[in-house]
C-alpha cells in the first residue's frame, strides 16, 4: 500500500505542485495517526491526500465518466457537470440505521436509536476490516464554516468513494488549506465511511466494481462523547457527506449543548426593505418542504429583496455584543431538484447552470438534465433516474422524488455578499415552519421565547421523500431535528430555554409560517413559493413595530388587511381561513401534544414547556380528545 503525504498549499498563482511532502511535515500528527490506524484496518491500496484543487476535481470526474459513475452533461447546456444514478436501494437516508452511540442510552433518548459504543466499535471494526481492498482510500481535511472562523470547526473524512470527495469538495472548504488550519491542539471531527465493497476478496481475487457501489449492511453511527461518526455501506447524500447532517447537526448539536450555542436545521436569508433596511432571518423547515424555495425567494412585491446566506443549516452563538450570530457551515447546497424550476425557484434554476452534480434524475436525449416541475411540458423521451427508456405515457417518474443537485453556494445569484463572514451575521428572527393541510395558520409571532421554543418543540409535519419510509404521513418534527439531534430531544429543549435565558432581551423573536394550508379538494390555498414575500413583509413589520398583530392562544395572529395579497386570486374569505384560530382544531391538538410530551421522560422534560401547554389549554377552554 502507497502512503501518499498531503501536497503543498497553492499559490495563488498556481494549482497545487504534484510533489509530496514527508509525513512529518503534517501540521498535526494525530491526523496522521488516526489516518495509518484506519488504513491499515481498511487496507487500502493507496492512500490520497485531498488538495481540493480545480486540477484533481478534473481528475475525478474523468476518473468516475470512465467507470460509470458519472456521466458527463452536454456543456453546451451543462458545462462542467455530472448526472449520476444511484443503486435503487441506495436513494436516501436511512434513519432506521442511524445511531446514536452515546455511554449512557438515556442521553439518546427516545426519538434515537442507540447501541452501546463499545459493542458498535467492535461490529463496525470488523465491517471496516478489509474493506477498502482494492480501493483508494480518500483523506479530506475540511472546515465547516469560514477557515478559521470563530464559529467554524474542523474535520477530517475518510472514504472510498470518489463521488463523495467530489461532493465534498462543491458542499465544504475542503484540501489543504482546512489541513493547515488543523494544528496541534486544534479540535477536529474524524469521520469515516466507506460504501463497504471491497474489490478484492478474502481469497485475493479481483471483482469488477459497478457504477454505484454498496453494502446491503448499512450504519451511520455517531459516538457524542469522542465526536466520532462511521459510515458504512451508503453512498448517497447524508449517509456518505459527513460533513453534511452528521457532523454539522448530529456531532454539532452535542457539540452547542456542551458550549452554549445552536446548530440547527435551518436555511438563512438576508432581507432588505423597500427602505434600505436589512434582517437576517434564520428558518428551519424538514427537508422537501420549501427551505431552499425560501433561501432563494425571489419576492413579487416591489421594493424588497432577499438574498440567500445559507439553504440547510445554521450555527448560531451569542457574539460578543450578546446578539445571536449565525453562519452557514457549507459551502454548497445539496438540493432536492424535483419541483425546482423556472415557476418554482427561478434562483436555484439559475444556480445549477453548470459545475454542477445532478444525481437520480433524468437525462434528456441532448444530454441535458430534466425532472418533475422543472419544465412545464416534459420531454418527448428521456432516460430515467435508473437508466430506462422513459416517455410521458411510461406511467413511471423520470427522476427519482429524492433526486438531488450539488453546486457551490457562491454560483447563486442571490448569495448574500456577507454569506460568507467569519464573524456570521446578527439574527432578528427565527422561523419554524411544516407541512401541515389544516390547523397551523399560515403566519403567527410567539409571544415570549418559551412560547417560541413551545412551537419549535411541537413541529409537525407530513413526512416526505428526502427519507426512507412512507410518504405523506404527519409526524412530530421538533425544530425540523427529529433526525439530526444527536442527543435526548428532552435535553434539547431544555438548552433552547437556557440559550433564551443567556439571550436575554437580545433572543430574537419567534414565528411559526404554515404555507401548505389546503381546502377541502386538497388544493393548497396560498400560493406560496414567491409569493411567501408577503408573509416576510408581515414578520418584518412586526420587527419594526410598526405592525399590531391580535393576540390568541396561539401567539399573535394578522390583523384583517395586514397581509398583502394585492393581485393575488385569494379572496378574504379564503385569506381568513388560513391566518384565523381554529379554536376546535386546536383543542385536539393540545391533547396530541400532551400525549406526545408522554413520550418523553418527565424528569428531563423542562417543565417550562408543560407549562405552555397548560396555559394553551386553558385559554382554548379544555382539549377534545382525538378519535
Amino acid at each position: 500500500m502507497a502512503l501518499l503525504a498531503p501536497r503543498p498549499m497553492p499559490t495563488a498563482a498556481q494549482e497545487p505542485s504534484a510533489q509530496a511532502l514527508s509525513a512529518e511535515a503534517l501540521p498535526n500528527h494525530d491526523i496522521s495517526d488516526w489516518v495509518a490506524d484506519v488504513a491499515r484496518l481498511t487496507a487500502p491500496d493507496e492512500v490520497v491526500w485531498v488538495d481540493g484543487s480545480t486540477a484533481e476535481w478534473d481528475r475525478l470526474t474523468k476518473m468516475m465518466v470512465a467507470q460509470g459513475t458519472l456521466i458527463r452533461l452536454n456543456p453546451e447546456w451543462r458545462p462542467n457537470s455530472f448526472l449520476a444514478r444511484s443503486d435503487p436501494a441506495d436513494v436516501a437516508r436511512v434513519e432506521d440505521r442511524t445511531f446514536i452511540c452515546s455511554d449512557d442510552p438515556n442521553d439518546a433518548g427516545p426519538t434515537n436509536n442507540w447501541r452501546d459504543p463499545s459493542i458498535m466499535r467492535l461490529e463496525l471494526s470488523e465491517l471496516f476490516s478489509g474493506s477498502m481492498r482494492g480501493r483508494t482510500m480518500y483523506v479530506i481535511p475540511f472546515s465547516m464554516g469560514p477557515i478559521g472562523g470563530a464559529l467554524s470547526q474542523y474535520g477530517v473524512q475518510i472514504t472510498d468513494s470518489p463521488y463523495v470527495v467530489a461532493s465534498m469538495a462543491l458542499m465544504t472548504r475542503m484540501g489543504t488549506a482546512a489541513l493547515a488550519g488543523i494544528t496541534p491542539g486544534t479540535p477536529w471531527v474524524p469521520a469515516l465511511h466507506s460504501v463497504g465493497v471491497p474489490l478484492v476478496g478474502d481469497d485475493g481475487v479481483r471483482r469488477e466494481d459497478s457504477a454505484w457501489p454498496h453494502n446491503d449492511t448499512k450504519y451511520i453511527c455517531h459516538f457524542p462523547e469522542s465526536r466520532e461518526i462511521w459510515s458504512f455501506g451508503s453512498g448517497y447524500g447524508g449517509n456518505a457527506l459527513l460533513g453534511k447532517k452528521c457532523f454539522a447537526l448530529r456531532i454539532a448539536s452535542v457539540m452547542a449543548r456542551d458550549e452554549g450555542w445552536l446548530a440547527e436545521h435551518m436555511l438563512i436569508v438576508r432581507v432588505t426593505s423597500p427602505e434600505n433596511r436589512v434582517f437576517h432571518l434564520a428558518a428551519a423547515f424538514p427537508s422537501a418542504c420549501g427551505k431552499t424555495n425560501l433561501a432563494m425567494l425571489a419576492p413579487t412585491i416591489p421594493g424588497w429583496r432577499v438574498e440567500t446566506v445559507g439553504d440547510d443549516i445554521a450555527w448560531m452563538r451569542p457574539g460578543p455584543d450578546g446578539r445571536l450570530r449565525a453562519i452557514n457551515p457549507e459551502r454548497g447546497f445539496f438540493g432536492v431538484a424535483p419541483g425546482t424550476g423556472p415557476a418554482t425557484n427561478p434562483t436555484a434554476t439559475d444556480t445549477i447552470w453548470g459545475n454542477t452534480i445532478f444525481t437520480n434524475v433524468a437525462l434528456r436525449d441532448d444530454g441535458d438534465v430534466w425532472w418533475e416541475g422543472l419544465t412545464a411540458a416534459p420531454p418527448a423521451h428521456a432516460t430515467d433516474w435508473q437508466g430506462n427508456d422513459w416517455t410521458p405515457a411510461s406511467g413511471t417518474r423520470a427522476a427519482h422524488p429524492n433526486g438531488r443537485f450539488t453546486v457551490a453556494a457562491d454560483q447563486c445569484p442571490s448569495i448574500a455578499d456577507d454569506w460568507n463572514s467569519p464573524e456570521g451575521v446578527v439574527i432578528d428572527a427565527i422561523l419554524f415552519g411544516g407541512r401541515r393541510p389544516s390547523t397551523v395558520p399560515l403566519v403567527s409571532q410567539a409571544a415570549s421565547w418559551q412560547q417560541g421554543v413551545f412551537m419549535g418543540a411541537t413541529m409537525a409535519s407530513e413526512t416526505t421523500a428526502a427519507a426512507t419510509g412512507e410518504v405523506g404521513l404527519l409526524r412530530h418534527d421538533p425544530f425540523a431535528m427529529l433526525p439530526f439531534v444527536g442527543y435526548n430531544m428532552a435535553d434539547y429543549f431544555a438548552h433552547w430555554i437556557a440559550m433564551g435565558d443567556a439571550l436575554c432581551d437580545n433572543a430574537p423573536p419567534i414565528f411559526s409560517v404554515n404555507w401548505f394550508r389546503t381546502d377541502a379538494d386538497g388544493r393548497f390555498i396560498w400560493p406560496g413559493f414567491s409569493e411567501n414575500a408577503r408573509v416576510i413583509e408581515w414578520i418584518v413589520r412586526r420587527l419594526e413595530g410598526g405592525m399590531d398583530a391580535r393576540s390568541t392562544p396561539i401567539g399573535g395572529l394578522p390583523l384583517a388587511g395586514d397581509l398583502d395579497i394585492g393581485g393575488l386570486d385569494l379572496d378574504a374569505e379564503a385569506l381568513a381561513g388560513i391566518t384565523d384560530l381554529d379554536t376546535a382544531a386546536w383543542r385536539r391538538e393540545a391533547a396530541a401534544i400532551a400525549e406526545y410530551f408522554d413520550t418523553f421522560d418527565a424528569e428531563r422534560f423542562p417543565t417550562e414547556l408543560r407549562r405552555e401547554l397548560d396555559s394553551l389549554t386553558r385559554e382554548l377552554g379544555g382539549v377534545v380528545l382525538p378519535d
